[in-house]
Order: C-alpha cells, then sequence, then structure tokens
C-alpha cells in the first residue's frame, strides 16, 4: 500500500513567513502608474476585440500608448537619477 504524503513546498508555499517583505511592496509601488497604465491599453484594446474599431478607439488606443509609454519612461529616469552604490561615476 503506498502512503499519500503532502509536498512540504505546497503546504507551506502560503505560509505567514511569505509575505512580501518591504522592499517588494515599495517597488511595486513604484512600478504601479505602469501598471495601470498597461491596463488601461489593454482595455482600450479588449474594447475593440469583437468589432472595428472606430476613430474614438483608435484615439483611446493611441491615448493609452502614450500614457503608456510615459509612465515606463518616468519609472526608468526615476530609476536612473538613483545613487548606485560603489561609487561608480
Amino acid at each position: 500500500m503506498d502512503h499519500i504524503v503532502t509536498v512540504q513546498d505546497a503546504v507551506t508555499a502560503f505560509a505567514d513567513f511569505m509575505e512580501p517583505t518591504d522592499a517588494e511592496l515599495e517597488a511595486i509601488e513604484q512600478e504601479m502608474p505602469v501598471i495601470l497604465a498597461d491596463v488601461e491599453l489593454l482595455d482600450a484594446q479588449i474594447i475593440t476585440l469583437d468589432r472595428v474599431p472606430t476613430e474614438l478607439d483608435n484615439r483611446r488606443i493611441r491615448r493609452a500608448r502614450r500614457r503608456a509609454l510615459a509612465a515606463r519612461v518616468a519609472l526608468v529616469n526615476r530609476g536612473a537619477g538613483a545613487s548606485v552604490p560603489g561609487g561608480a561615476a
């Protein structure tokens, strides 16, 4: 007779000590404008999946693309302004 045994990793995958760290939460918070802009772009694209896009739909997609790109640029620029440890110039 074979015994049924649980896999320890699967059982403890959602244990309390597996919560995100403060640094991970901060990273998510910094990326939130990019995430929201991407969601907005996806929403605009999903609307046009089952029909021919109108001019309004095309404008909405273009605006969403520009916002997503601007959010990504802002995130990269914010990261570039941070000091790099190690004294590199």
